[in-house]
């Protein structure tokens, strides 16, 4: 299932066109905040799909039968462009244990890049509910690896993924790695990738947007 959150005119679509908008570029903590903004909201709408159960709570006057959640998520990102959209889930599923994971383009000299995974701390995520945030679904391989490495340490219930952007042809590749299974949750769907992999028109690179940019090794 592929949900364009986009898609219809709402608060979604206008924090996406900030994230774009290379004149609110400069503002760091307004683009931290959006993606911020589009986790909570996508993490609300993945909670209606959530197991519940009955909950007997004391008032002050009496007894209500409460609907709460059966059990907390495990919310995943990937460092270190998916904390603000993380912090975002996090807000809402407060609870919750946290993944961390390491995955990145390591640059070649003739242009081409490798997917590097080399950090993983996480809980056991056996038959548990996994949601995994990451701002830009571009190729696809980063998340495709830190899903695999992630079944390493159990096999999920239920894999639920956010992003902010997603291509067309990073979205064909999950599909036919998770295949079925695939639940993508997204603010807006790009038709291509550029020769360098990055998604266009996308936004640019999100890790540097939020937090500076990096030197490349």
């Amino acid at each position: 299932m592929i949900r364009n959150l986009s898609k219809e005119h709402s608060l979604i679509s206008n924090w996406v066109s900030e994230l774009r908008d290379i004149h609110v570029h400069e503002d760091r903590m307004r683009f931290r905040r959006n993606l911020e903004r589009i986790g909570e909201v996508a993490a609300y709408e993945i909670s209606k799909e959530l197991p519940w159960e009955v909950k007997k709570v004391e008032t002050p006057l009496g007894i209500h039968e409460s609907k709460v959640l059966k059990e907390q998520p495990i919310i995943a990102t990937i460092l270190r462009a998916g904390l603000a959209m993380h912090q975002g889930v996090l807000s809402y599923f407060d609870k919750a244990d946290n993944t961390f994971v390491s995955a990145y383009r390591k640059h070649n000299e003739d242009g081409s890049f490798d997917i590097v995974l080399d950090y993983v701390s996480s809980p056991s995520i056996e038959n548990r509910i996994l949601i995994i945030s990451d701002p830009m679904l571009a190729t696809g391989t980063s998340l495709a690896k830190t899903i695999v490495a992630l079944e390493h340490l159990g096999k999920p219930a239920k894999i639920y993924i956010i992003a902010a952007i997603a291509s067309k042809q990073g979205i064909a590749y999950l599909e036919k790695e998770i295949g079925e299974e695939l639940n993508l949750w997204c603010g807006d769907i790009d038709d291509s990738l550029d020769e360098n992999g990055y998604i266009v028109p996308g936004l640019g690179d999100a890790g540097d947007l939020a937090y500076g940019e990096k030197l490349q090794h």
